[in-house]
């Protein structure tokens, strides 16, 4: 769905999908549904800032800091944030793909609040939300500009605010 979600019609994807049409529509009664189904799949992938955040053979001060890098380059071009994405073309709060967006965006608030928190940050919860804004738009950025390194600005704001939010020099 390279083109967009809305731009992107059932038909085509029966068409491109290894499995049947009827098959596709007994799994997916509605577009919402393969759309959530999507983003659960890419969620569950490792790929997302979840991935980063979960990677415990690297200190929590530098999983922070990649949270401004992007995919690869390999997946030109440069997408953004997936739930963003679905968010706005289903911009109905009440929309179940919106719905699930804005869980998976709050969801990533209070996981990465946890690092701050582990390094003793006396306000991790509002670090994490200064961070996941400086994640977003970075992603948002790198999309519109098609720069897979945007994230750099973000990381620079991001160690002005870890330095000043974390005791010590905050690399436990």
């Amino acid at each position: 769905m390279a083109q967009g979600i809305n731009a992107t019609g059932m038909e085509q994807v029966a068409e491109e999908a290894p499995v049947s049409k009827r098959t596709l529509y007994a799994h997916f009664r509605t577009k919402n549904e393969l759309v959530i189904a999507h983003l659960q799949g890419f969620a569950r992938s490792g790929a997302t800032l979840e991935g980063v955040l979960a990677r415990e053979d690297v200190p929590a001060r530098e999983r922070l800091r990649r949270l401004f890098d992007q995919p690869a380059r390999d997946a030109a071009p440069v997408r953004g944030c997936p739930f963003i994405d679905a968010a706005a073309e289903f911009p109905d709060p009440e929309s179940a793909v919106h719905s699930y967006a804005r869980e998976q965006k709050l969801r990533m608030v209070d996981l990465i609040a946890a690092l701050p928190a582990e390094l003793g940050c006396r306000e991790p919860l509002a670090l994490a939300e200064q961070l996941a804004t400086l994640a977003d738009g970075a992603a948002g950025r790198a999309m519109v500009l098609d720069d897979p390194d945007y994230g750099r600005h973000a990381r620079a704001a991001a160690d002005i605010l870890l330095d000043h939010a974390l005791p010590g020099d905050g690399r436990v």
